[in-house]
């Protein structure tokens, strides 16, 4: 989000499912920002098929949070995929390499941590530009 991000969550172990990710991300994060942020709040997860179970839509709705519909599989669309990008960048530009699962959870944290919020606010801002231009490609890939 524009002046802020939450710490970043690891799945270490086992599969996302809808009541995981209610559990782990929804109630402990979500729905603090949504609270912070108030009325105008709007939440944009990546169409995964575990943010799209009615368990986490009726999560959703019983705490008043409004989802962005959107285009399953439109990565142009998605912030979150450029911030992907940018922090595996960073993790694999490291002059010492994680070795093992441990070593590479903590060097994502560590990363995601040092990333300029400006970079946050500027994929954040891009995305006006982003619908725009899906609009007029009718829907086809965004060339960059």
């Amino acid at each position: 989000m524009i002046n802020g991000r939450t710490r970043l969550h690891v799945v270490a172990n086992g599969t996302m499912t809808g009541q995981r990710y209610i559990d782990e991300v929804q109630l402990p994060h979500v729905r603090l920002f949504r609270g912070a942020v108030g009325d105008t709040f709007v939440f944009m997860d990546n169409n995964a098929t575990c943010h799209r179970t009615l368990t986490v839509q009726d999560c959703l709705d019983s705490e008043g949070i409004q989802r962005l519909v959107w285009t399953a599989r439109s990565p142009d669309l998605n912030p979150i995929e450029n911030m992907w990008d940018a922090l595996g960048r960073q993790v694999a530009g490291r002059n010492y390499p994680p070795t093992n699962k441990n070593t590479l959870i903590r060097a994502f944290t560590e990363e995601w941590d040092k990333l300029p919020q400006q970079l946050l606010d500027n994929v954040v801002q891009s995305m006006v530009r982003r619908v725009e231009s899906c609009i007029t490609l009718h829907g086809g890939h965004i060339p960059y």
